[in-house]
């Protein structure tokens, strides 16, 4: 078996760097500090970023092939190794890196080849936030990552919408991220907007694994006060009502999560809504 600094090393030679991603994705649970060894060998982090770079031009108009989709993925799969881990977390935003593959998060094709291609690069950013760091949140917040992840919620498929929301739900768990959806109307109503036509489709379609993010990412805005207010008339019957009950049989932690949700929104003394959230009401009605 080919070592690991091989393999690396291969990476920088485009005749072998196909058969060289394609090990490397495959074992790099099992290849010890691989992420270290990524990001200080020579040449390696820009091979990646030349895969990625190098099927832009097939996102629009939509030609991407299932080959294609599978390179640029394997080569995800290392900048996920490299997000991951703590010792090149910091410098992989320092190099802004994510945004690289924002593009990928900006197509709408679900074809396979686009639909692994948006996951896989969810997986990135899942992995950055993963571990709660304000310095990530901070620096997502400053690129166009919700907007990214609610179009995934909105139109992936359940795998995606679950990872996108899951990276929703870590941004609002931080204080700069809940600070940031609540500041405005128009964020808010955004992610509101969101989350209520997900849990309309939820009802027709159930999943308690994207469910448990939603119900999640409702009890975190109803620790805003504000944003509290507003959810009081704008909820969705269809969490009041017990119409998920079913699906949430043998989950204790969502079902609490959901009942703490709806004691938020039905009482306690709270501040009326600033005029910068009047309105949300009607508009998440």
């Amino acid at each position: 078996m080919a070592s690991a600094e091989q393999l690396v090393f291969e990476l920088t030679n485009p005749d072998l760097r196909e058969n060289a991603l394609l090990d490397l994705s495959k074992k790099r649970e099992i290849f010890q500090d691989l992420a270290p060894l990524l990001w200080n060998s020579f040449g390696t982090i820009a091979a990646l970023l030349q895969e990625i770079v190098s099927i832009y031009p097939f996102l629009s108009p939509p030609t991407l092939t299932p080959g294609a989709s599978n390179r640029v993925c394997n080569a995800l799969a290392l900048l996920q190794c490299v997000a991951s881990h703590p010792d090149t977390r910091t410098l992989f935003l320092n190099a802004h890196i994510p945004l690289y593959l924002y593009p990928f998060l900006n197509t709408t094709s679900k074809t396979r080849p686009f639909e692994y291609l948006r996951l896989t690069s969810l997986g990135v950013i899942g992995a950055l936030v993963k571990v709660d760091d304000t310095e990530v949140i901070s620096f997502l917040l400053s690129t166009e990552i919700i907007p990214l992840c609610l179009r995934t919620m909105e139109m992936g498929s359940e795998l995606s919408k679950t990872v996108a929301t899951f990276i929703v739900q870590k941004i609002l768990l931080d204080d700069v991220g809940l600070r940031y959806i609540c500041t405005t109307a128009e964020r808010f109503f955004a992610v509101g907007r969101v989350l209520g036509t997900m849990v309309t489709t939820l009802a027709e379609q159930p999943s308690s694994r994207l469910l448990k993010h939603i119900i999640r990412c409702y009890l975190r805005l109803s620790d805003n006060a504000r944003a509290c207010d507003a959810l009081r008339n704008c909820l969705p019957e269809m969490l009041r009502d017990g119409t998920f009950n079913n699906c949430l049989r043998d989950d204790a932690t969502t079902k609490r999560w959901l009942q703490q949700l709806l004691h938020n929104v039905s009482g306690g003394n709270r501040v009326p809504p600033p005029q910068s959230l009047a309105g949300l009401e009607h508009l998440l009605g």
